[in-house]
């Protein structure tokens, strides 16, 4: 575990595609690229996300374009949902650093960060890969991105400037100018922390409220959306212990707990949620299960039943399974098992929930595991995939 500036510095996830995240890719060259703002020539094998769940499904991959080795796009896949195969389809060029990635509730757009000193956001037409436009989110270095279940409102967080955006969605998918923009100021961060870094804005499953999980305020901040203006009040904050460093926080499917990762002591907690204030109560600090002397909990995700949890641990390059008990108030650890690449940054689950996705950073690789739906045991499914700096998969 590290504190103070060397955590800030070491731990500075959603900088730029350069900073201590980044590094060469060891994996395959990518597809040939098409003209900005186009699919490469293999894009148009892309499966129709309408597709039934016994076909091929789609699969879209996050890069840093401005890394060394990095992507040169969106890339473009797809995978069995039986054997976790994927195959990949090409690339959707013309978005720089696309970093984190979101699609619209109807399946139509899909939502990429510009993880850049100016801050951005892109959408991108789903049925032909057509770029619709980018929109500035006033902030730098836009890390994380999100939908609100209306499909009105994109949601996205500045690592670099410690703030959280609202762009306007119209019928067609394409972004409007902002509509509202705040800065996380209050608490102030400690000295070693360098500053706010807003690394997460989603929306409780209540719909009523939206929430920012800031690593560099030891803070999760609780506001209310405004649908008709798309602006935002806040009425709640919840603090972590002192350097913490909260980075992602995902909702147990019956709406009242939540789980936070916290980047950097290394832990994660239980969260208490009520529905009609907005207020998260966050718990005491529980174990990764990581074994290495350096490792920064990214991202957790929970099974559509609600009955299991899973950590990615970067460091220690394993996956962290958890039983979930008392309807979500509790979390078991039940061991871990390697993720079969280095630095996962974040993991996502198939919609059914039988395949889970671990993006792997430094290894430029997607590594597939099944879900065993009794116990949550993870098996992996047949070789990494090989993507250049592979930092978000995002199956549909």
């Amino acid at each position: 575990m590290l504190g103070g500036a060397a955590a800030a510095s070491a731990l500075a996830g959603c900088g730029s595609g350069t900073d201590g995240d980044g590094g060469p890719a060891k994996s395959q060259d990518p597809p040939q690229a098409a003209p900005p703002g186009q699919p490469s020539p293999s894009a148009s094998a892309a499966p129709d996300p309408s597709r039934s769940s016994s076909g091929p499904r789609p699969l879209y991959l996050g890069t840093y374009t401005s890394a060394e080795g990095g992507g040169k796009g969106i890339g473009i896949a797809s995978y069995d949902p039986a054997s976790g195969r994927i195959t990949g389809r090409g690339t959707i060029t013309g978005v720089q650093d696309p970093s984190y990635l979101a699609v619209h509730p109807d399946g139509g757009t899909l939502y990429a960060v510009n993880e850049r000193e100016r801050g951005a956001v892109t959408a991108v037409r789903l049925s032909d890969g057509k770029v619709l436009g980018s929109r500035p989110t006033g902030g730098a270095h836009t890390c994380h991105l999100s939908v609100h279940p209306g499909g009105r409102w994109l949601l996205s967080a500045d690592y670099g400037s410690g703030s959280v955006a609202v762009h306007p969605i119209d019928a067609s998918g394409a972004l409007g100018e902002r509509t509202d923009k705040v800065t996380h100021r209050r608490p102030a961060p400690r000295s070693g922390q360098q500053g706010p870094h807003a690394h997460q804005f989603i929306t409780a499953p209540d719909g009523g409220h939206v929430l920012a999980v800031d690593f560099g305020t030891d803070t999760v901040y609780s506001y209310r959306l405004d649908e008709r203006a798309g602006t935002l009040t806040e009425v709640a904050q919840a603090h972590t212990r002192a350097g913490a460093g909260p980075r992602h926080l995902t909702f147990h499917p019956g709406g009242r707990y939540a789980y936070l990762a916290d980047e950097a002591d290394d832990t994660v907690s239980v969260c208490a949620y009520e529905p009609s204030s907005g207020r998260l109560t966050i718990g005491r600090p529980q174990s990764t299960g990581a074994k290495a002397d350096a490792n920064y909990p990214a991202q957790l995700a929970v099974t559509p039943d609600g009955a299991h949890a899973f950590l990615a641990n970067r460091g220690d390059n394993t996956l962290a399974r958890y039983a979930v008990e008392a309807d979500g108030a509790r979390l078991r650890l039940l061991g871990t098992v390697p993720v079969e690449g280095d630095f996962p940054r974040q993991i996502a689950l198939s919609p059914d929930g039988g395949l889970l996705f671990a993006a792997n950073q430094r290894s430029g690789t997607v590594s597939v595991f099944r879900v065993d739906g009794a116990d949550g045991r993870l098996r992996l499914a047949g070789e990494p995939f090989a993507s250049p700096v592979a930092v978000c998969a995002l199956p549909l």
